[in-house]
């Protein structure tokens, strides 16, 4: 199953990222190079390294040229993640380039990839929810309401699975199909955002 592989590489690079939890830390991606676990890691590598950008630019006490510095890398930590959600988009349209779609097939609301960001997401907040149980230096109550959210999100991780798995079984079997839009997002684009092509001139 393709989400039980997604969910143990998510958790392998969230891992990995604790072992220094420092977000400039290169990545060491241990998977070969054009496979679709690789991408995953690197999902999630994103992922987890824009929690923590997310983390630093909530500072109360945040000088805001600092602020918008990290405002400006959260930018292109978003799109980096854009990217990388669509070349597994990518992958999975060469995957099933050979199935004839069934007269009756169906497009999902959502494509594979941009529910396997979800994911790579739920994975980040499993984990960090988890680090909530664990604290010695909150109230019992703060403990027990996190252990409550935890279940949740836990319950959302197998619902989604779940979900993930029955679109690629009904894509393969020609139930529904691929049809994948780029997200073309416009202001990281110099041509697309007026603020960046008038200041240009």
């Amino acid at each position: 199953m393709i989400s039980e592989k997604a969910n143990e590489i998510f958790d392998k690079a969230i891992q990995d990222y604790h072992v220094h939890d420092q977000i400039d830390r290169p990545i060491i991606n241990p998977y070969p190079p054009d496979s679709l676990e690789r991408l995953l890691y690197l999902k999630c590598w994103i992922d987890t390294v824009q929690w923590h950008m997310e983390d630093e630019v909530r500072r109360p006490d945040i000088d805001p040229v600092e602020g918008l510095r990290w405002k400006r890398r959260i930018d292109q930590s978003n799109q980096d993640r854009t990217d990388t959600v669509e070349d597994i988009d990518d992958y999975f349209v060469r995957q099933f380039a050979g199935v004839i779609p069934e007269k009756t097939a169906r497009i999902n609301t959502e494509s594979v990839a941009w529910a396997i960001d979800r994911l790579s997401i739920l994975a980040l907040k499993i984990f960090h929810m988890q680090q909530q149980t664990q604290r010695t230096d909150a109230a019992p109550a703060h403990i027990s309401a996190c252990r409550s959210k935890l279940a949740i999100l836990e319950e959302q991780r197998s619902d989604l699975s779940q979900s993930i798995d029955e679109l690629l079984e009904d894509i393969q079997a020609g139930r529904k199909y691929m049809k994948v839009y780029k997200q073309m997002k416009m202001y990281n684009d110099p041509a697309l955002n007026p603020v960046l092509y008038t200041a240009s001139k």
